[in-house]
């Protein structure tokens, strides 16, 4: 499975083609999709373009997307910290969406993260289990109740070296087998330096990944890519040459 991560906390300063209102968003995501996105991961901003949980914008943004892309495509948000920091303000938003997306992301790592993926829960939203490498998240979720519970684990490599990357993937996916035993599903993805190189690892291991503009702002040859689809396509590219390569 290739999921497309839109637009994450960026800034339009960042790229100028950042989807930020809805309807950006909706644009995008039915672009990215007619490239070869099979799931969506994004992150409702306000008028600030500044990430944000609270429900009409969520709802909002989920809606939009929602309608412009085929039916049977999932559609994710986040709940990072960075846009509400304190964890029962997160849970409690949370609890007051009046628009509900597919799934939303938490990040292990994050004090709360238990609190929040509960409140998720208890609404009907699959949870994708972030675990940044570099961090204790991969301990933590282990100990926790939710192994089994959530919807997928994602295995998020946060070593943008590009000589590096690589090998940090293989630790945390490691990290993250218990008993030798990978999580089912596992999306291994990683960023800007390391997202390409990430990207073909999770090829090799035969993993769920993602790509778009939350990740990396350039295509494996180093330009500047267009847009989201545009990066799809070049990890569709990336992916076959892979399996022909394993054939």
């Amino acid at each position: 499975m290739l999921q497309v991560c839109l637009n994450g906390a960026r800034t339009r300063e960042e790229h100028r083609s950042l989807p930020i209102s809805p309807s950006e968003l909706a644009a995008e995501a039915a672009r990215a999709v007619a490239a070869g996105a099979e799931d969506i991961h994004l992150h409702p901003k306000d008028a600030e373009g500044l990430d944000s949980l609270a429900p009409q914008t969520v709802a909002q943004a989920v809606t939009a997307v929602r309608g412009a892309v085929p039916c049977g495509v999932r559609i994710g948000v986040t709940t990072g910290a960075w846009a509400v920091p304190d964890p029962a303000e997160r849970a409690a938003l949370v609890r007051s969406w009046t628009t509900l997306p597919d799934h939303a992301s938490v990040n292990w790592h994050e004090d709360g993260a238990e609190r929040v993926a509960e409140a998720l829960l208890e609404r009907g939203v699959g949870v994708e289990a972030g675990i940044y490498s570099g961090t204790q998240a991969a301990r933590r979720f282990h100990a926790s109740p939710f192994p089994g519970r959530v919807l997928r684990v994602l295995a998020e490599v946060t070593d943008t070296d590009a000589a590096t990357a690589d090998r940090t993937a293989a630790a945390l996916v490691a990290e993250l087998s218990l008993g030798g035993v990978r999580p089912t599903p596992m999306l291994l993805h990683g960023e800007d330096g390391g997202a390409w190189p990430v990207l073909r690892a999770a090829a090799r291991l035969g993993l769920d990944t993602r790509i778009g503009l939350e990740d990396v702002l350039t295509l494996p040859d180093g330009s500047l890519a267009a847009d989201n689809a545009t990066l799809v396509r070049a990890a569709r590219r990336l992916q076959a040459a892979q399996a022909a390569g394993g054939q």
